[in-house]
C-alpha cells in the first residue's frame, strides 16, 4: 500500500461472537481517507458484520475500532453519525407508506422554532434527487417507486447528512446500468469533497472501475489488501475463494411432460400502459427457464401474475392442463407453484423470526406438520427443517438462531428452502442470485440445475447475461411488459440478448 495513504479508520483485532458462529476473527482492516475503499468476500466472510460494527448497529466483542488514530466507542447508529458515519445497508430501511421527503429525512429533521421546516427540507431533498438524476417529487409515495429507485432515495438520505464516512453495502444490486452510472458520477463527486467511501459489491467490474484501494476478507479473516491498480480480477478471485473455488458445469435435465402453460397474461398500469403485453409461453418437467430483461421490464411482474400476487386483467394460466381459475396467491401455491421473492427481506421472511420458523412459514407447509385439534407436530417439523437445511447446505449450528444471524446467502437458502417445503411443481426464483457472492451464486446455480434434475420446472429471473447463459434451458427476454425473444440454449448469443432487451419504439 502507498506510504501517502492516510488511515482515518482502522479497527485492531477486531472478533464478533455469535453463538456457534465467529463472524469476525481478530480483524485488522484499514479505511484510507478521501479514497474508495472497497471491501469484498464470499457471503459469510464478514463484510457485513464490519459494516454494522463501524455503523454503531453492534458493538465488537473483542478489540477496538479507531477513528482518525483514537478509539471511538459506537454503539447506535447515532453515535456514529456524530462521528459523520452514515451507512447505505443491502437491505432497504425504508418506509414504504411514507413520501420520499420523509423517508429522506427521517429522524434527521430540519427544525426551525420547534417545528420541522418543510419547506427547506422540500427544496433539500429536490436538490438531493436532482443530483442522483431521480425525477421524482419529493411528496410522492415511496411505495409507489420500483426497488431501484428506492435504492437511489435510501442513497440520497445518507447524502442529507453530515457524512464523513459512507458505506455502501451493494448499493447498486437493483440498480440499472444509467442509475450505476448515475451513482458513480455522485461517488466522485463525494470524494472531491472530501468524503471518504467504503464500497461493498460482488460485481467485479464495478470495483475495478470505482476503487482505490481494495481489502478481502475470507472466512471471516483479513486476506489482504491492494490498491486496485495494482489488482487483477484473478487475483482477487483466488483471494476470496482460496482453494475453495467451485465450478458450475451445465448438465441438462431430461424434459417431460408440458407443466404451465400461460395464455395472453396481460396487466395494465393504473395511469396507464402495460405491466405485462399479451404475455405467453409453455414450460416442462425439468426445464429450466432464464426470464432475462433490464429493470422495468416485466420480470417481477410476470412471477407475480403467475402465482397470483397481482391482478391481471386478462389471459389463462393452466397448470397440469389444469386453468387455475382464481387469481389468489394461496390458491396457487397449493396447486403447485411457488415462488422466492427478489425482495427476501421485505417479501420472503420475517426477521424477527428463527430460522425454523422462516422455512416453515407458509400457511400450506405448515399444515403439513398438523395433527389432530390444529396442533403442530413439532417432531415432525423439526425433522423436516433439518432436512431441507441438509439438502440446501444451509451454514447454520442451530435453526433456531434468528434468520438474520446469516449471510445473505444462506438467508436466500432458507426462503427457497420455504418455498421447496410446499411441495411445489412449478418453481419462480426471482433475482435469485441479487446481493449474494461469487461462491454462494454458485451454489445457487447447482441447486437450481438439482431441482430440474428431480422433475420440477424452474423460471428464475436474472439481469446478468452471464448467468442466463449459463443455466439456463431456454431464455424468454422481456421488454416493456412483453416477450420480445424466445431463444433455445443452443442460440443464445449476448448480442441476441442485449437486443431483444432494449425496448423498441
Amino acid at each position: 500500500m502507498s506510504q501517502d495513504a492516510e488511515v482515518i479508520i482502522e479497527t485492531r483485532n477486531v472478533s464478533r461472537l455469535y453463538p456457534g458462529v465467529t463472524a469476525l476473527d481478530q480483524v485488522n482492516y484499514r479505511v484510507y481517507r478521501n479514497k474508495v475503499n472497497v471491501l469484498i468476500g464470499e457471503n459469510g466472510a464478514g463484510k457485513s458484520t464490519m459494516m454494522k460494527l463501524l455503523a454503531g448497529v453492534e458493538t465488537p466483542s473483542i478489540g477496538e475500532i479507531l477513528l482518525d488514530g483514537e478509539p471511538v466507542s459506537l454503539h447506535s447508529t447515532h453515535d456514529a453519525e456524530k462521528h459523520g458515519i452514515s451507512i447505505i445497508f443491502q437491505e432497504l430501511n425504508l418506509f414504504p407508506n411514507m413520501n420520499v421527503m420523509d423517508n429522506i429525512f427521517m429522524a434527521n429533521e430540519f427544525f426551525q422554532r420547534g417545528r420541522i421546516n418543510e419547506k427547506y427540507q422540500y427544496e433539500l431533498a429536490k436538490s438531493l434527487l436532482e443530483r442522483l438524476e431521480l425525477d421524482v417529487d419529493p411528496y410522492s409515495s415511496l411505495g409507489e417507486l420500483g426497488i431501484g429507485h428506492q435504492q437511489l432515495v435510501e442513497i440520497a438520505r445518507a447524502l442529507s447528512k453530515d457524512t464523513r464516512v459512507l458505506i455502501m453495502d451493494e448499493p447498486t444490486s437493483a440498480l440499472s446500468q444509467s442509475e450505476v452510472k448515475v451513482l458513480f458520477n455522485v461517488i466522485e463527486q463525494l470524494k472531491r469533497r472530501g468524503v471518504t467511501i467504503i464500497y461493498i459489491s460482488h460485481r467485479l467490474e464495478e470495483l475495478m472501475e470505482i476503487g482505490d484501494h481494495i481489502t478481502i476478507f475470507r472466512d471471516g479473516k483479513f486476506i489482504s489488501e491492494r490498491e486496485v491498480r495494482d489488482a487483477s480480477v484473478p487475483w482477487i478471485i483466488a483471494q476470496m475463494v482460496g482453494d475453495k473455488k467451485k465450478q458450475f458445469d451445465y448438465s441438462p435435465a431430461i424434459q417431460g411432460k408440458e407443466v404451465l402453460a400461460v395464455q395472453g397474461l396481460t396487466a395494465l398500469h393504473q395511469n396507464g400502459g402495460y405491466k405485462l403485453n399479451d404475455v405467453s409461453f409453455r414450460l416442462r418437467k425439468g426445464e429450466v427457464i432464464g426470464v432475462y430483461g433490464l429493470l422495468g421490464a416485466g420480470r417481477t411482474e410476470l412471477f407475480k401474475g403467475l402465482i397470483g400476487l397481482m391482478g391481471c386483467q386478462s389471459g389463462e394460466v393452466t397448470l397440469n392442463g389444469e386453468p387455475l381459475a382464481k387469481r389468489d396467491f394461496q390458491y396457487r401455491l397449493k396447486k403447485g407453484i411457488a415462488l422466492v421473492p427478489e425482495d427476501r427481506q421485505a417479501e420472503g421472511m420475517v426477521q424477527m423470526m428463527s430460522i425454523a420458523s422462516n422455512m416453515t412459514l407458509s400457511d400450506f407447509s405448515l399444515k403439513g406438520f398438523r395433527r389432530a385439534l390444529g396442533k403442530i407436530d413439532e417432531s415432525r417439523e423439526t425433522h423436516s427443517v433439518s432436512d431441507m437445511i441438509q439438502r440446501l447446505a444451509i451454514k447454520v449450528s442451530d435453526a433456531e438462531l434468528p434468520i438474520t444471524s446469516l449471510s445473505g446467502g444462506n438467508q436466500q437458502k432458507v426462503v427457497l428452502g420455504k418455498a421447496l417445503m410446499t411441495g411445489p411443481q412449478v418453481v419462480l426464483l426471482d433475482e435469485p442470485t441479487r446481493g449474494i457472492d461469487v461462491g454462494a451464486k454458485t451454489d445457487v446455480y447447482h441447486l437450481v440445475g438439482a431441482l430440474a434434475h428431480e422433475g420440477l420446472a424452474v423460471m428464475f429471473s436474472s439481469s446478468e447475461l452471464d448467468e442466463v447463459m449459463a443455466l439456463a434451458d431456454r431464455v424468454l427476454v422481456m421488454a416493456d411488459g412483453k416477450i420480445t425473444a424466445d431463444l433455445p440454449r443452443s442460440e443464445l448469443t449476448r448480442e441476441k440478448l442485449i437486443s431483444a432487451s432494449t425496448p423498441q419504439d
